[in-house]
């Protein structure tokens, strides 16, 4: 019999512990110890397709690169979600791979990045419903916005 395949999904928001500083050294230990059971779960005979979110973790990138906006050009939101979804895989296949090790299973451990294509038309774009990055006032967003003009 082959292997059964199973997708495991990760929220953005289950990478991070609740009340813990947002750093990665703070997820990579709650990665660390997910894939322990993860790796368990491959050793019973499962291939596994290993899937995350990246919410929280895009919007401190944003974050990070609007501040740093007098040195350096802010990124755009298709390279900061790549920028996360490299480290998260990174953190994952990591880890993932010790565990693995820990139980003298060998298989391949990869990272995959992702795009995906929006319609700046889409009608969902009207009613917005996971925010990322920065809440600003109409105040502080029209302050930004003539900064960006100039």
């Amino acid at each position: 019999m082959g292997f059964c395949k199973l997708v495991i999904a990760l929220g953005g928001n289950a990478l991070q512990e609740p009340n813990t500083p947002a750093t990665a050294e703070a997820q990579l230990k709650v990665i660390k110890k997910t894939c322990e059971y993860i790796a368990d779960i491959s050793c019973k005979g499962y291939e596994l397709l290993i899937v995350h979110g990246n919410g929280p973790q895009v919007g401190r990138i944003l974050l990070a690169s609007e501040a740093a906006n007098s040195v350096t050009p802010v990124m755009p939101l298709d390279v900061c979600s790549a920028m996360s979804q490299g480290y998260i895989g990174y953190h994952i296949q990591q880890s993932l791979r010790k565990a693995l090790d820990k139980r003298k299973k060998k298989v391949p451990v990869v990272t995959l990045i992702t795009q995906a294509v929006v319609d700046k038309n889409d009608l969902a774009f009207k009613n917005p419903t996971k925010p990322i990055g920065t809440f600003y006032s109409e105040e502080e967003a029209e302050k930004i916005k003539k900064k960006k003009v100039m």
